[in-house]
């Protein structure tokens, strides 16, 4: 009954040890890391870049927030790049989905080189993990929905509206990294309070956004790979947006209360 019905919505999984290790390992390891934020144990990039004791930050192999995230995101963008070449685009499907990935990743380094303000660092043993995981990730979403070619359709078609939520939620997102990159003139390495968009609602509606586009590519793909990534990446995202939200609790005594971390008047 279960398996019915999800194959109602998604192809069947692949003959594939790798594809399906690769989801285990997925969901996994991002719901720990989930867990690890809300537990006050940090992947060390952003405001958390030296979070831990003295003595393990300095003993942390220091990069510029730029080319951390240049390290973190090119490996991915190259995967989505070279999807095009290894697999035969044969429908519409895996042409969405390795266009979805590519543009995913253009606008993360895009950003990165000419949005984003840093004011902190990031340690190489968070740089690595990361990197690591968006090129697995993505070379294993796009193999697994090229071993679906040639299976029957899932019954219900969700790869347009999948295109629709990938829209709003990459141009949400990068929206409010907009917004984030203003709150802060040239030079100025303070963290402020940020405002506009939905930041009066929530203090990580980029992360909301991003789930977004990670439910998108999912529907895009309807692969248990791909669902697996996504809900993997959701719980990440809300124990770093929890972890976020207690920290400018601790650092700012006129934080308002009804600001949530990442869904409005819910969490």
């Amino acid at each position: 009954m279960v398996v019915t019905t999800m194959l109602t919505y998604i192809f069947p999984p692949p003959l594939s040890l790798f594809v399906t290790a690769m989801s285990v390992i997925s969901f996994t390891s991002a719901a720990n890391l989930g867990l690890s934020e809300l537990r006050g144990k940090h992947l060390h990039y952003s405001k958390f870049w030296n979070s831990g004791s003295k003595t393990s930050a300095a003993k942390k192999i220091k990069l510029s927030s730029r080319t951390g995230m240049l390290i973190a995101y090119n490996p991915a963008f190259l995967a989505s790049v070279a999807s095009f070449l290894l697999y035969p685009q044969e429908n519409i499907r895996i042409l969405l989905l390795c266009s979805a990935l590519t543009i995913h990743f253009f606008k993360r380094i895009f950003e990165v080189l000419f949005v984003h303000n840093y004011s902190g660092g990031m340690s190489l043993d968070s740089v690595l993990p990361i990197s690591l995981s968006y090129f697995l990730s993505t070379a294993t979403m796009t193999y697994a929905q090229y071993l679906t070619q040639g299976f029957p359709e899932p019954s219900v078609d969700l790869k347009y509206l999948g295109c629709l939520l990938f829209l709003i939620g990459i141009s949400g997102n990068f929206y409010h990294h907009y917004l984030l990159s203003k709150i802060r003139s040239k030079g100025d390495k303070d963290y402020k309070i940020p405002k506009g968009g939905l930041f009066g609602l929530v203090i990580c509606p980029h992360y909301l956004f991003e789930i977004v586009g990670f439910v998108g590519i999912s529907l895009i793909s309807q692969t248990l790979y791909a669902f697996s990534f996504t809900i993997g990446s959701a719980l990440y995202l809300i124990g770093r947006s929890c972890a976020t939200r207690r920290w400018y609790l601790s650092k700012f005594d006129y934080f308002p209360k009804n600001v949530k971390a990442l869904i409005p008047f819910v969490l």
